[in-house]
C-alpha cells in the first residue's frame, strides 16, 4: 500500500491566484466535499514530503473563515497557507514585492463616538513553525512585516480608512480582504499553523485599476505562488510518535476469534515470563448463551 504524504492546504481567493499555484503541482486529482460540494484539487508538490490540497475559496473574510474551518475539517492539513495578491502601503514596498505576514490585522472593529472611530484592534501571529522555514527559504527575497485586512478594496490613500491605518496600525505593509478569516478559523481549531504569502499588486491608491490593467495581479500572484513552494520545500512534516521499541502487536487484551466467545475481563500476559516457584490462576470460561455460573 503506498505510503500517504501528510498535507498542506494552499488557499486562494480569486482564480488568478489558484491558477498560479496549480501549475506547481503533479498528478493532480479533483476532489468534492461530500456533503457541502466545496471543491479541491489535491496532488504532489516535487521535491518535498508534501501533497498539497488547493482551494479557491473566494473574496472576503467571512467566506476565508468558513471555507477554512471546512477545509481543516475536511482534509486535515498539518499547515494552512494562504497565498496570492494584496495592495501595498509603504514606499520601499514595490510591485512584485512578496509579504510574507508576521502579524495579521482585521482593521474594521472599533467603536464609533462624538469624538470619532476608536479603533479596536484584533490580531493573529503567524504559527512560529511555519515563519521559520519561511525566513530560512525566502532569506532576502522577501518582506516579513504585518498585514492589514477588511472586508474592502482600497484603493485611496487619501482616505479615512488609509488615514485609520497609518494611525492605528502603522507598521502593516499590505493590505487584503480574506487573512484575518483564514488566521482566525486556523487559531479556534488549534493544530495547523497557518502562514500569509502575497505578492504585492498595486500600491492601494488610484492608480490600482491601471496596474490591474498592465497585468500586476497575474505577476504578483505568481510570485506569491514561488515563494510558497520555497516554503514547502524547507519545512518538514512534524515527527510521529515513535513506537516502543520492543513493542509486541499482540499485547494488550486477548480477543477471540468470531468464532469464539469473547473474554473481556482482566488477564494475565504470561509471554516471555520465566517462573522459580508455584504459580496459581484461576481459568475462565463463559458458558454458551450466557447459561450456568
Amino acid at each position: 500500500m503506498p505510503e500517504t504524504k501528510p498535507t498542506v492546504a494552499v488557499l486562494t481567493a480569486l482564480s488568478l491566484e489558484y491558477d498560479a499555484a496549480l501549475g506547481h503541482l503533479t498528478d493532480v486529482e479533483k476532489l468534492t466535499h461530500p456533503r457541502y460540494g466545496t471543491r479541491a484539487r489535491r496532488g504532489g508538490l516535487p521535491g518535498t514530503p508534501w501533497q498539497v490540497a488547493l482551494v479557491d475559496m473566494g473574496e472576503g473574510t467571512l467566506t476565508a473563515a468558513t471555507l477554512t474551518e471546512r477545509v481543516l475539517s475536511w482534509l486535515d492539513p498539518e499547515a494552512v497557507l494562504f497565498v496570492g495578491v494584496a495592495g501595498g502601503l509603504k514606499d520601499d514596498i514595490e510591485i512584485g514585492d512578496v509579504v510574507v505576514a508576521t502579524k495579521v490585522y482585521a482593521v474594521h472593529g472599533g467603536k464609533q463616538t462624538p469624538d470619532g472611530f476608536l479603533d479596536r484592534p484584533e490580531a493573529w501571529r503567524a504559527s512560529h513553525r511555519l515563519e521559520q522555514a519561511a525566513k530560512e527559504a525566502l532569506r532576502g527575497k522577501a518582506h516579513f512585516k504585518p498585514i492589514a485586512v477588511g472586508d474592502v478594496v482600497l484603493a485611496d490613500s487619501d482616505s479615512e480608512l488609509a488615514g485609520r491605518i497609518r494611525t492605528s496600525y502603522n507598521d502593516a505593509v499590505a493590505i487584503e480582504m480574506e487573512s484575518s478569516g483564514v488566521a482566525h478559523a486556523v487559531h479556534l481549531a488549534g493544530e495547523a499553523g497557518a502562514l500569509i504569502i502575497r505578492g504585492i499588486s498595486d500600491k492601494a491608491n488610484v492608480g490600482k485599476s491601471d496596474e490591474d490593467a498592465r497585468g500586476s495581479q497575474p505577476r504578483a500572484a505568481a510570485n506569491a505562488a514561488r515563494a510558497a513552494v520555497a516554503v514547502l520545500h524547507e519545512l518538514q512534516p512534524k515527527p510521529t510518535a515513535p513506537q516502543p521499541r520492543d513493542s509486541d502487536p499482540r499485547e494488550g487484551p486477548f480477543r477471540s476469534s468470531t468464532d469464539a466467545p469473547t473474554y473481556g475481563g482482566d488477564h494475565l500476559d504470561l509471554r516471555g515470563s520465566t517462573f522459580h516457584g508455584p504459580f496459581t490462576a484461576k481459568s475462565v470460561g463463559q458458558p454458551p448463551h450466557g447459561d450456568g455460573q
